[in-house]
């Protein structure tokens, strides 16, 4: 009986905690008003940006379907942060866009296991023409001139010799592929501990003069230079593993300072921040650093000619304009999950102006001045940024970080729209308590029939 009384008291405690850890999202679903959801916005405006930027937005889409909630388009933002237009397709993810000299944009959209390129007319929303790759979540595609593309093909796999991850150059006219350039070719086996489906994940291919091309194979942790001649890497940015430098980065921008340096400005993707690096003495020397207090999965950053940085914060759904000392002038948000941001004036690659050594702004500099608007909290703020805080400067800061790191980049695509970030985690409690509770009862039922068998086969 008392067994019997404890079993009952254990199963109410549990139902009771079930119930107050759904009640907030309960709550949150009856009171969800979609036309509150600052899904596209001004942020903070203090000094307005030279013309329009156009932002691509990657959305959910999975199988070929997309999430009308969590939709992928492409914006462009007004000067003052006021959004001047949409484009939106269905099944459709956009990743890197960039403006071209006719006030086109050059699309890059993966889609059921293709990718389609495209030029997109912002007037009438319409395409001037496209081109449709047999590969899969590509990227990057930029114009290397004007009948060539040049591709960065990731996920590129053979059953028998394994990655075929590569860089190509297409003639749109002949419709022919001209240049290949092998990662296998370059590269051990055993980078980022051995070949799979997503080997490299190169994400980005920019053409950088004097026929180079600036790589970033992303779970490489570097940036890496070729020459299209030789085929060889005349200048690499990190190594496999050494997070110090970068990690899981995106987008990296080559520039020049004044006096010729090789300098690279890169959105360091797993360490939340963005970089800038000059090649100095044979070596690479971080000048500046940027965002680590608050940026959530960066992915484009890009040096305008007025010495500020427009940065995409993709997991804070919201693409910022920051001064060298991290001050934010220029804010706009648009979930769900900016990939690409460009300033249209300044044409693709937007890394026109200044280095940080042609400034005198070497240094490391948090990010100030945010509306913290809810659209752009994402995780950073919720769950995963208090785990951060909690276990910084302890034995498990680095676990927990890389825990916290895992949890803002998955959730934002799981949690529902009327969902908070707080409320997902008491869901999630919720569910495992559930789990835990079922898994008991089922226990306990097979001993019952357990018992039940052997008190038969004694009888």
């Amino acid at each position: 009986m008392v067994s019997l009384s404890r079993r009952t008291a254990v199963r109410a405690v549990t139902l009771v905690l079930v119930v107050a850890l759904l009640t907030p999202s309960a709550v949150s679903a009856i009171t969800y008003d979609p036309d509150d959801e600052t899904t596209l916005t001004r942020g903070t405006v203090t000094s307005p940006a030279n013309g329009s930027t156009v932002v691509s937005v990657q959305g959910y889409t999975f199988d070929g379907s997309t999430n009308p909630k969590k939709p992928a388009r492409v914006i462009s933002v007004g000067e003052r942060g006021g959004t001047q237009w949409t484009h939106n397709e269905s099944g459709a993810w956009f990743f890197d866009v960039d403006p071209l000299e006719n006030g086109n944009l050059l699309v890059s959209s993966p889609r059921d296991g293709e990718t389609l390129v495209f030029e997109l007319n912002p007037e009438n929303q319409t395409r001037v023409w496209e081109t449709r790759f047999d590969i899969e979540d590509t990227h990057d595609v930029d114009r290397l001139s004007e009948d060539e593309l040049v591709v960065s093909n990731m996920r590129e796999w053979d059953e028998e010799n394994g990655s075929m991850d590569r860089i190509f150059v297409y003639n749109t006219t002949t419709e022919e592929v001209t240049w290949e350039w092998y990662y296998r070719d370059h590269f051990p086996s055993d980078t980022n501990g051995g070949m799979t489906s997503d080997w490299t994940h190169s994400n980005d291919v920019d053409p950088i003069g004097d026929g180079k091309l600036l790589l970033s194979p992303r779970n490489f942790d570097q940036a890496i230079v070729v020459d299209m001649e030789t085929k060889n890497i005349t200048h690499r940015l990190g190594s496999d593993d050494n997070y110090d430098v970068m990690r899981e980065q995106h987008n990296p921008d080559w520039m020049l300072s004044e006096n010729g340096t090789p300098t690279i400005l890169v959105a360091d993707s797993g360490n939340n921040r963005v970089v800038e690096y000059a090649h100095e003495n044979g070596s690479w020397v971080r000048t500046w650093s940027v965002g680590s207090n608050v940026l959530n999965w960066p992915r484009d950053a890009d040096r305008l000619p007025n010495g500020n940085t427009l940065i995409t914060d993709t997991l804070n759904h919201r693409v910022i304009e920051v001064t060298p000392e991290g001050e934010i002038v220029w804010e706009y948000y648009a979930t769900w999950g900016p990939y690409d941001a460009e300033r249209v004036a300044h044409g693709d690659g937007s890394s026109d102006g200044p280095t940080i050594r042609d400034m005198n702004a070497s240094g490391e500099y948090d990010i100030t001045g945010s509306a913290e608007l809810r659209a752009g909290s994402g995780e950073g703020v919720g769950f995963a940024g208090q785990m951060r805080a909690t276990f910084a400067e302890t034995p498990l800061e680095g676990p927990m970080n890389e825990f916290a790191t895992k949890w803002a980049h998955v959730t934002p695509w799981l949690r529902p729209v009327w969902m908070g970030p707080w409320e997902f985690v008491y869901a999630v409690c919720a569910a495992l308590l559930l789990l835990g509770w079922a898994g008991g009862e089922v226990v306990l039922h097979r001993r019952r029939i357990a018992d039940g068998v052997r008190n038969v086969v004694g009888r």
